[in-house]
Parts: structure tokens; sequence; C-alpha cells
């Protein structure tokens, strides 16, 4: 069972605080067994990659992205009540999408995601809870 500390966590980054986040699921994380302990650290570079996004450093987001959905693919499709399928697809849209944007554009390309248009190509990744589901 996941502890609610990692709740909090989960709300900071639904509500786009990624840098609270990462200090919240870091504390856990640091202190974690497996298989928890891998499952909060993918979060959480997903976490590290959406603020490195919001701080226009592309190489960054690119990085911590890809290290996030690498880590929670194992997870697959939920895990303790998360929908980690959905997290994961669009995680890796969006590192897709950056990796085919030119890093000078990551400033253009932030505020698009961070201004939740229809019009952007893709969207920042949202943690699903299983029970959020089920009321869809």
């Amino acid at each position: 069972m996941l502890l609610d500390p990692f709740w909090q966590g989960v709300e900071q980054f639904n509500q786009r605080q990624f840098y609270a986040c990462h200090d919240t699921l870091e504390a856990l994380w640091s202190e974690s067994a497996e298989p928890h302990k891998s499952f909060y650290q993918g979060i959480l570079q997903v976490a590290v990659g959406c603020y490195h996004l919001e701080n226009h450093n592309w190489r960054g987001a690119v990085i911590l992205l890809g290290e996030g959905v690498r880590r929670l693919r194992e997870y697959q499709p939920d895990y303790e009540g998360v929908d980690v399928t959905d997290f994961v697809q669009v995680s890796q849209q969006l590192l897709f999408y950056l990796q085919q944007t030119e890093p000078e554009r990551v400033a253009e390309v932030a505020k698009q995601l961070l201004e939740i248009s229809e019009n952007s190509p893709c969207r920042l990744p949202y943690i699903l809870k299983i029970d959020e589901l089920s009321h869809q």
C-alpha cells in the first residue's frame, strides 16, 4: 500500500507543482524498498522532466522524461491504485514531441503545454487513480 505522502505528491503533480512533487516523493523514495522505490523514482523523474520543461531546459526534460518512462513501464497497467499505462503513454507522447522539437523552441512548446490549449499537439501527463476512472 502506498503511503499518504505519495498521494500528496500525486496531487502536487496534477496541480503542476512539479518541484514540490519532487520534494515530497524524494523523501519517500529515499526511505523505500523495492518495488515502491523504483515506482516513486519513475514518477519523480517525470515530475523533474516537466519541471525542466517549465524552465525551458530541453535537454533536462528529454533525459528525465525518458528515464521516468523507462522505469515505469514494468508497473503497467496499474500499480497500487494508479493508472500507470495512461501516465506512461502521455509521458511518452510528450517525450516524442520534445525529441522532434528543436531545442531552441522549448520556450514556445512549454508555453503551449502549460496553457492547456486545445490546439496543443500533446499534453502534460496527469496521474489518474483507478477509482477516478470508474467515475468517468
